[in-house]
């Protein structure tokens, strides 16, 4: 059986790598420094494959086909976008354990889309870029919820994706040692007349509640108040309740939490610990 050693929460926002100078250095370094630290945490615990959950953001999907959830089950290389300054190169994969989540997922019910081979955006691209890329064996399987285009994916569905998902995991007979990242958000509007706009006390209240591994509270904030409140970006909190499905009974330990303008979202870090 494989083994779940960690689970992280992180922003994928794409003015990291592509400003990455523009928000003052105290902030800057904050964030910069939690990606580092959940990096030699993987190292510390010999993990050798990791979980991506992201969104797509027209990037990769348009109009004719928007995927509810995809999983990337072949060759995956990225960023698609030149403009972040991150070099396009292929990723490391394993192929066998994305497959087994994908079949394990159509007997549980997830209508899974699937990649033979995909290039993937941001959501995917920077947290590996940050936190998988300087460790040469840590393969990564990318996860697309539909968390970008109306409709989006139901919370609750995503929350019984990731149950899905830590059964697949659960009943493989590798001795892989897997990490989840559940990235985006917090706060951030796309492009909407209120980009650049942070509402902090949301980002707190998100923050809260994952620390006290309360999921239902977080499926509870309907996706109307989510868009009114904190922008279309922060439905990306569909990816955290994923991660935190996956993780099982787990509360958040806060690693950073930054409210930065210049990179138009609130950047919010946790680790998952068993409750």
């Amino acid at each position: 059986m494989a083994t779940i050693i960690g689970g992280f929460l992180m922003p994928h926002d794409p003015l990291i790598p592509s400003m990455t100078d523009a928000p003052p250095p105290a902030q800057r370094d904050a964030v910069l420094n939690a990606f580092a630290a959940i990096n030699q945490t993987l190292k510390e615990r010999d993990a050798d494959t990791v979980i991506i959950i992201g969104d797509d953001h027209y990037a990769l999907f348009g109009p004719h086909c928007i995927p509810r959830c995809l999983i990337g089950i072949g060759d995956v290389e990225g960023p698609a976008e030149e403009w972040l300054g991150i070099a396009r190169v292929p990723f490391l994969t394993n192929e066998p354990l994305a497959r087994h989540i994908m079949t394990s997922g159509f007997a549980d019910g997830v209508d899974w889309a699937f990649a033979k081979a995909i290039t993937v955006d941001h959501a995917i691209a920077v947290p590996h870029h940050y936190a998988v890329k300087s460790n040469p064996k840590l393969r990564t399987i990318p996860v697309y919820l539909n968390c970008g285009v109306l409709p989006v994916v139901d919370s609750r569905r995503a929350q019984a994706i990731g149950q899905s998902i830590r059964r697949a995991i659960d009943s493989w007979p590798g001795d892989e040692r897997v990490a989840v990242f559940g990235t985006g958000g917090i706060s951030h509007w796309v492009g909407a007349a209120q980009m650049g706009q942070v509402n902090e006390a949301f980002d707190r209240r998100v923050l809260g509640l994952a620390e006290q591994g309360d999921v239902e509270a977080l499926m509870a904030i309907g996706d109307a108040e989510i868009l009114e409140t904190a922008g279309n970006g922060a439905l990306e909190i569909k990816n955290w309740i994923c991660a935190m499905a996956i993780l099982g009974d787990v509360r958040a330990e806060i690693m950073a939490y930054e409210p930065i303008r210049e990179w138009i979202c609130g950047c919010g870090f946790a680790e998952l610990k068993a409750a």
